[in-house]
């Protein structure tokens, strides 16, 4: 099973990369930071992805979504489209961290409720079935995202595992290999941005939502739509929640000076939190 990368440990966090799929789970989080539309010239002139930057106190914030499909005008999901856009965003921006913050749905038998918000621990993916010994592993591209146990423990965040695929309703073969994940949430990208995240090098973790059911009595597109709206409030109140945290933490970096930062240091601001070179710092 791969890690996700750490980075670079020199330097703390100052650029960080959001993606969401979905304009409704970008757009509540861009309006809390007071984030600013780009002039377009940072992706090809063709593609309809979308970014939102901006500076929050000592961080410099993106805010990037596929858009809507130029042939059939909804908003571009799907494994494909998130690991073109974010491919794109890291090498042009070259962010210290990668956030996924979007919608999931859950399974009731494993404890998910509507509105609960979780940190991912282990991603991989359900509808990639190649059955065949070797090659199977890299279907199901098992993944663990960046260790973050200081950032659940201040933050008393939900901690989960994710499996991802194309499809928004469940076959039961998808059903099979979700259950094989030991997921207790499923969604649309997050896997395939952990592959992106682990090729390009750059740390990422992963903030879901639950908007629905996929064990439930209600149909899943009905109750998406139903919660939709609530669902993407607390994810944007968890990411800010987050970024906070993260702030609070670079500052102590600048504070104290990357030489000094050793597992000895604390954050007055944030309680028994450990600091090491990497502002991440601090999240393991």
């Amino acid at each position: 099973m791969a890690t996700l990368p750490l980075g670079d440990d020199k330097r703390p966090i100052t650029t960080i990369l959001i993606f969401a799929a979905m304009d409704s789970e970008a757009l509540p989080v861009v309006e809390h930071f007071k984030l600013s539309r780009d002039d377009g010239t940072l992706f090809p002139l063709s593609v309809p992805w979308i970014r939102y930057h901006g500076c929050y106190k000592d961080l410099n914030l993106n805010v990037i979504f596929p858009g809507k499909d130029p042939d059939f005008g909804i908003n571009s999901v799907g494994t494909v489209p998130a690991s073109l856009v974010t491919y794109a965003s890291i090498q042009a921006l070259k962010p210290d961290l990668l956030i996924n913050a979007g919608t999931a749905g859950g399974f009731k038998v494993k404890g998910a409720c509507i509105f609960d918000v979780y940190l991912v621990s282990d991603l991989a993916f359900h509808d990639r079935r190649i059955p065949i010994p070797g090659p199977d592993r890299y279907g199901i591209g098992l993944r663990k995202s960046f260790p973050t146990p200081n950032l659940v423990k201040e933050l008393n965040l939900k901690v989960c595992k994710l499996s991802t695929g194309d499809s928004l309703d469940m076959s039961p073969q998808d059903e099979k290999c979700i259950l094989a994940n030991d997921a207790t949430i499923v969604d649309m990208e997050g896997a395939a941005l952990a592959y992106v995240s682990s090729l390009m090098k750059v740390p990422a973790i992963f903030i879901k939502g639950v908007s629905n059911f996929v064990d439930g009595e209600k149909s899943i597109h009905e109750e998406f739509k139903e919660n939709l709206q609530a669902t993407v409030v607390e994810i944007r109140d968890v990411v800010a929640r987050v970024v906070e945290f993260i702030n609070v933490l670079k500052r102590s970096f600048f504070l104290f000076g990357s030489s000094q930062l050793g597992s000895s240091w604390r954050v007055k601001k944030v309680k028994n939190t450990k600091i090491d070179r990497y502002s991440l710092i601090l999240l393991r």
